[in-house]
């Protein structure tokens, strides 16, 4: 683990324990903050740890990875309830200055048995970094964002493909069957715009925005890539509050 992963994990870890010194990391200066559930700077990240009931944090994180100045975290949260979320966080001078997250409410497992974390969690390949984020990068342009499905099947290995979203079963097979089932329902799905792609090794992180039945939505997708093909998917989904109700103006990317 490098130096920033390792801080990365040490200060969301610090949510369950209380640890000052981990904070110490962030710049007290410059933090910019996208949760729009918390206001910005150092002071507004101290008052949602403040707002938290005594004891009642736990912070698990299955997944870390650096990217240039960045480090991508998955984690287990429970904190106002069990959800899993992504963090982003950006280094400048060997400080934090800014973070980013996706939250969602922990659900399954999923219909073939997988849970939103369980799964690889160590990053190979890492002379692949920059093919496999050019990769992905294309899955989700021409499939999530352009419906461009008659390329869908070129970048799976088959029906090899592994589903950690907790609604939708292995394989494409299994993805074509929740498609088809969310069509009926009435229920839609847009990617609009690609935000961020990070990446170390065979993981990928796409950080995305659309509408999820009708709602403005965050999409944060993670990817492993196998042989130049996609093998596994974890996600959070997370609706994107009004204007009105954002403690900071900074927006959600």
């Amino acid at each position: 683990m490098t130096t920033q992963e390792q801080q990365v994990v040490d200060l969301l870890k610090a949510i369950e324990t209380g640890a000052a010194e981990p904070i110490a990391i962030i710049n007290h200066d410059k933090y910019i903050q996208h949760n729009l559930s918390a206001a910005d700077g150092l002071k507004g990240f101290g008052e949602l740890l403040a707002a938290l009931p005594k004891d009642s944090a736990k912070v698990n994180t299955v997944r870390v990875f650096e990217d240039s100045d960045y480090v991508v975290a998955h984690t287990e949260y429970n904190f106002f309830g069990p959800k899993i979320g992504f963090d982003i966080l950006r280094f400048e001078n060997g400080k934090i200055v800014e973070h980013w997250d996706n939250l969602q409410e922990t659900a399954g497992p999923n219909p073939s048995g997988h849970t939103m974390t369980d799964g690889p969690t160590q990053p190979g390949d890492l002379d692949k970094t920059e093919a496999n984020k050019m990769l992905v990068r294309s899955f989700v342009d021409d499939i999530l964002v352009n419906g461009r499905m008659e390329k869908l099947a070129g970048y799976f290995d088959g029906d090899n493909y592994t589903q950690h979203n907790p609604q939708i079963a292995d394989g494409l097979a299994g993805l074509g069957k929740a498609l088809d089932a969310m069509a009926k329902a009435g229920v839609t799905m847009k990617y609009d715009t690609i935000h961020q792609v990070l990446g170390k090794g065979n993981f990928v992180l796409v950080a995305s925005e659309g509408a999820f039945g009708g709602k403005l939505t965050a999409f944060y997708d993670l990817f492993r890539v196998a042989n130049g093909k996609i093998a596994e998917h974890w996600d959070t989904i997370e609706a994107i509050p009004s204007k009105a109700e954002w403690k900071n103006q900074n927006g959600k990317f």
